[in-house]
Protein backbone atom coordinates (compact mmCIF):
# COMPACT_ATOMS: atom_id res chain seq x y z
CA UNK A 1 0.00 0.00 0.00
CA UNK A 2 0.99 3.19 -0.60
CA UNK A 3 1.26 5.77 2.66
CA UNK A 4 2.38 9.53 3.04
CA UNK A 5 4.97 9.23 5.98
CA UNK A 6 6.52 12.12 7.40
CA UNK A 7 9.71 11.70 8.70
CA UNK A 8 11.40 13.88 11.36
CA UNK A 9 14.91 14.81 12.35
CA UNK A 10 15.44 15.73 16.07
CA UNK A 11 18.59 17.03 17.57
CA UNK A 12 19.87 18.05 20.85
CA UNK A 13 23.38 19.99 20.81
CA UNK A 14 23.91 20.63 24.41
CA UNK A 15 23.90 18.03 27.29
CA UNK A 16 22.18 20.76 29.44
CA UNK A 17 18.76 20.70 27.22
CA UNK A 18 18.31 17.60 28.72
CA UNK A 19 15.45 17.35 30.63
CA UNK A 20 15.64 13.41 31.97
CA UNK A 21 12.86 11.14 33.24
CA UNK A 22 13.47 9.38 36.24
CA UNK A 23 13.79 5.47 36.48
CA UNK A 24 10.22 4.46 37.08
CA UNK A 25 10.61 0.52 37.59
CA UNK A 26 13.26 -1.24 40.46
CA UNK A 27 14.22 -4.19 38.57
CA UNK A 28 15.20 -2.07 35.92
CA UNK A 29 18.71 -2.40 34.14
CA UNK A 30 20.31 -1.06 30.86
CA UNK A 31 23.26 -2.95 30.25
CA UNK A 32 25.78 -2.27 26.85
CA UNK A 33 26.33 -5.27 24.85
CA UNK A 34 30.20 -6.23 25.09
CA UNK A 35 29.93 -8.83 22.50
CA UNK A 36 28.83 -7.69 19.24
CA UNK A 37 25.83 -10.48 18.01
CA UNK A 38 24.17 -10.08 14.54
CA UNK A 39 21.63 -12.89 15.90
CA UNK A 40 20.42 -10.39 19.05
CA UNK A 41 20.35 -7.51 17.26
CA UNK A 42 18.22 -8.40 14.72
CA UNK A 43 16.08 -10.21 17.10
CA UNK A 44 15.41 -6.75 19.15
CA UNK A 45 15.42 -4.83 15.59
CA UNK A 46 12.32 -6.92 14.82
CA UNK A 47 10.85 -7.54 18.34
CA UNK A 48 10.69 -3.83 19.18
CA UNK A 49 9.96 -2.58 15.28
CA UNK A 50 7.66 -5.29 14.10
CA UNK A 51 4.85 -3.47 14.67
CA UNK A 52 6.37 0.28 13.44
CA UNK A 53 7.30 -1.07 10.09
CA UNK A 54 10.76 -0.99 10.76
CA UNK A 55 11.53 -2.88 7.31
CA UNK A 56 14.43 -1.23 6.18
CA UNK A 57 17.15 -4.02 7.51
CA UNK A 58 14.60 -7.03 7.17
CA UNK A 59 16.49 -8.23 4.30
CA UNK A 60 20.31 -7.86 5.23
CA UNK A 61 22.16 -11.09 4.83
CA UNK A 62 24.02 -12.48 8.12
CA UNK A 63 27.15 -10.54 6.92
CA UNK A 64 25.36 -7.28 6.45
CA UNK A 65 24.46 -7.66 10.36
CA UNK A 66 27.81 -8.57 11.21
CA UNK A 67 29.16 -5.45 9.43
CA UNK A 68 26.24 -3.46 11.46
CA UNK A 69 27.48 -4.40 14.63
CA UNK A 70 31.24 -4.99 14.58
CA UNK A 71 31.67 -1.26 13.68
CA UNK A 72 34.27 0.24 16.13
CA UNK A 73 32.08 3.56 16.55
CA UNK A 74 28.91 1.73 17.06
CA UNK A 75 27.05 0.47 20.88
CA UNK A 76 23.71 -1.71 21.66
CA UNK A 77 22.23 -0.69 24.68
CA UNK A 78 19.70 -3.71 25.97
CA UNK A 79 16.90 -2.60 28.82
CA UNK A 80 16.19 -5.48 30.90
CA UNK A 81 13.13 -5.94 33.43
CA UNK A 82 13.38 -9.14 35.67
CA UNK A 83 15.91 -10.23 33.60
CA UNK A 84 13.94 -10.14 29.81
CA UNK A 85 15.32 -7.43 27.41
CA UNK A 86 12.05 -4.73 27.77
CA UNK A 87 14.06 -2.52 25.00
CA UNK A 88 16.94 -1.31 23.62
CA UNK A 89 19.11 1.40 21.87
CA UNK A 90 21.80 1.88 19.24
CA UNK A 91 24.06 4.34 19.09
CA UNK A 92 26.61 5.02 15.92
CA UNK A 93 29.13 7.57 16.13
CA UNK A 94 29.91 9.71 13.23
CA UNK A 95 31.99 12.46 11.76
CA UNK A 96 32.12 15.64 12.92
CA UNK A 97 31.28 14.59 16.78
CA UNK A 98 27.66 13.41 15.70
CA UNK A 99 25.76 10.39 17.53
CA UNK A 100 23.13 8.88 16.04
CA UNK A 101 20.71 6.96 17.86
CA UNK A 102 20.03 4.39 14.82
CA UNK A 103 17.17 2.39 16.81
CA UNK A 104 15.03 3.00 19.93
CA UNK A 105 12.19 1.23 21.35
CA UNK A 106 10.87 -1.20 23.77
CA UNK A 107 9.12 -4.57 23.39
CA UNK A 108 5.32 -4.39 22.97
CA UNK A 109 4.91 -5.90 26.32
CA UNK A 110 6.60 -3.04 28.10
CA UNK A 111 4.62 -0.10 26.12
CA UNK A 112 2.94 2.24 28.33
CA UNK A 113 4.57 1.20 32.00
CA UNK A 114 6.15 4.79 32.10
CA UNK A 115 9.63 3.51 30.96
CA UNK A 116 10.24 5.04 27.36
CA UNK A 117 10.91 8.85 28.94
CA UNK A 118 13.38 7.20 31.24
CA UNK A 119 15.00 4.87 28.52
CA UNK A 120 15.48 8.04 25.82
CA UNK A 121 17.00 9.83 29.03
CA UNK A 122 19.86 7.06 29.34
CA UNK A 123 20.21 6.67 25.61
CA UNK A 124 20.50 10.39 25.17
CA UNK A 125 23.32 10.43 28.54
CA UNK A 126 24.85 7.48 26.97
CA UNK A 127 25.56 9.46 23.65
CA UNK A 128 27.21 11.96 25.04
CA UNK A 129 29.29 9.92 26.94
CA UNK A 130 31.00 9.20 23.69
CA UNK A 131 32.52 12.65 23.60
CA UNK A 132 29.51 14.23 21.18
CA UNK A 133 28.86 17.20 20.46
CA UNK A 134 25.08 16.47 18.96
CA UNK A 135 23.35 13.43 19.21
CA UNK A 136 20.30 12.84 16.88
CA UNK A 137 18.07 10.62 15.49
CA UNK A 138 15.18 10.29 13.01
CA UNK A 139 11.32 8.91 13.35
CA UNK A 140 8.37 8.81 11.36
CA UNK A 141 4.36 9.24 11.39
CA UNK A 142 4.28 5.21 11.45
CA UNK A 143 5.96 4.88 15.23
CA UNK A 144 4.15 4.82 18.13
CA UNK A 145 2.11 7.81 19.12
CA UNK A 146 3.85 9.36 21.78
CA UNK A 147 7.21 8.40 20.20
CA UNK A 148 7.56 12.51 19.08
CA UNK A 149 6.07 14.06 22.22
CA UNK A 150 8.93 11.63 24.20
CA UNK A 151 11.85 13.58 22.18
CA UNK A 152 10.76 16.56 22.06
CA UNK A 153 10.65 16.15 26.01
CA UNK A 154 14.02 14.79 26.67
CA UNK A 155 14.86 18.20 24.61
CA UNK A 156 15.40 16.96 21.55
CA UNK A 157 14.22 19.59 18.48
CA UNK A 158 13.17 19.05 15.10
CA UNK A 159 15.88 20.21 12.54
CA UNK A 160 14.24 18.57 8.92
CA UNK A 161 10.32 17.57 8.82
CA UNK A 162 9.86 15.84 5.34
CA UNK A 163 6.75 14.40 3.76
CA UNK A 164 7.16 11.45 1.19
CA UNK A 165 4.56 8.89 -0.13
CA UNK A 166 6.06 5.55 0.83
CA UNK A 167 5.22 1.64 -0.42
CA UNK A 168 4.92 -0.23 2.49
CA UNK A 169 3.17 -4.21 3.16
CA UNK A 170 -0.29 -3.90 4.67
CA UNK A 171 0.22 -5.30 7.45
CA UNK A 172 2.98 -4.62 9.63
CA UNK A 173 5.83 -7.33 9.55
CA UNK A 174 5.50 -8.26 13.36
CA UNK A 175 8.48 -10.00 15.01
CA UNK A 176 8.51 -12.44 12.34
CA UNK A 177 6.56 -13.52 9.04
CA UNK A 178 2.65 -14.04 10.03
CA UNK A 179 3.06 -12.76 13.80
CA UNK A 180 0.41 -10.39 13.72
CA UNK A 181 -1.97 -12.61 11.28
Amino acid sequence: MLIDVTTYDLEITDPKDLRPKPNPLQDLEIKQVEQPSPEFNRFLYTAVGGDWYWVDRLSWTYRQWQEWVDRPQFQTWVAYISGSPAGYFELDGQPESSVEITSFGLLPQYIGRGLGGHFLSVALEKGWQTGASRVWLHTCSLDHPTALSNYRARGMRVFLEETAPQDLPDTTPGPWPGARS
